[in-house]
């Protein structure tokens, strides 16, 4: 197993990830068709100009788990009162035959170092029901936060 930086030639392997990751969640396929398109377009700029990062887990030739990052601007707050961003967690995906092996924790390892190196001292990131465990065993916990659609 090796662990390597994502680059652009990435980007379709990133956007299946989070597909499957949202239709593993039970997401609406309907809404997954339209996300799907939105999300590429969102993404490529994002992977060419280096503010979305993260890494790939490969066995042999094959990209098997992967983690997204972003450094997201947010006003200084009680639990980060000296900055004003940060560290934001996307697109964990483990391939299904490479669950359970530590990936996902290791991946996880990488991204609490990733973001120290860039001097954030808060991350946050949205988890599905099936990985918080793995979130709050690596010192996750939940927050108060609630969504609306503005529709």
């Amino acid at each position: 197993m090796e662990i390597r930086d994502i680059c652009s030639d990435d980007l379709n392997l990133i956007c299946q990830h989070r597909e499957l990751m949202f239709r593993e969640a039970g997401r609406d396929e309907t809404d997954l068709a339209a996300m799907a398109p939105n999300f590429r377009n969102w993404l490529e700029p994002r992977i060419v100009d280096g503010s979305y990062f993260g890494f790939l887990a490969t066995d042999k030739d094959d990209v098997v788990a992967g983690i997204g990052l972003m450094e997201i601007d947010w006003p200084p707050h009680p639990s980060h009162p000296y900055q004003d961003k940060r560290g934001y967690v996307l697109n964990v995906y483990v391939e299904p035959a490479y669950r359970r092996r530590g990936i996902a924790d290791l991946l996880m390892k990488m991204a609490d170092a990733e973001f120290k190196k860039r001097g954030l001292t808060f991350a946050i990131l949205h988890s599905t029901n099936a990985g918080r465990p793995l979130y709050e065993k690596s010192g996750w916990s939940s927050t108060t936060e609630m969504a609306k659609p503005l529709v």
